[in-house]
């Protein structure tokens, strides 16, 4: 269990990912700032170089992620049905949260961003994220 001054009562975001919750969230790190915590699996797991995290969190002002590389039995399945929607203040800060954000930066050039209330990317993890201002 994680206890930290972070337990605050929040709406958080939960993710699996495909044996790659350190880097994902550390890459959320960079685009949200925040501190990190990670609980690795106590042994290594076949097929998994590193011990594959049980639970990963992230905590920003903005955003709480936590995430897993462990999967439930069905596998993890990506599909449209689920996006992590953030409210943005400013035009400003969704443009940086964009070019931070986007995987597929040749479509951004072609999109005017700030004519549109909700903007809707896919980052390089296959996370959809609806920005808003």
């Amino acid at each position: 269990m994680i206890v930290s001054n972070h337990a605050k009562c929040a709406s958080a975001v939960f993710i699996t990912f495909s044996g790659n919750c350190r880097e994902a969230l550390a890459f959320y790190q960079t685009c949200f700032g925040g501190s990190l915590l990670f609980e690795p699996f106590e042994t290594g797991w076949q097929g998994h170089p590193e011990k594959p995290i049980v639970i990963g969190s992230l905590f920003s002002d903005s955003i709480i992620i936590h995430g897993s590389d462990l999967v439930y039995n069905e596998g993890r399945k990506v599909g449209n049905y689920m996006a992590v929607f953030l409210h943005c203040k400013t035009l400003g800060e969704r443009q940086v949260l964009i070019e931070k954000l986007e995987f597929d930066t040749a479509h951004s050039a072609t999109v005017d961003h700030e004519s549109q209330k909700l903007v809707e990317i896919v980052d390089r993890f296959e996370v959809r994220w609806i920005l808003a201002v």
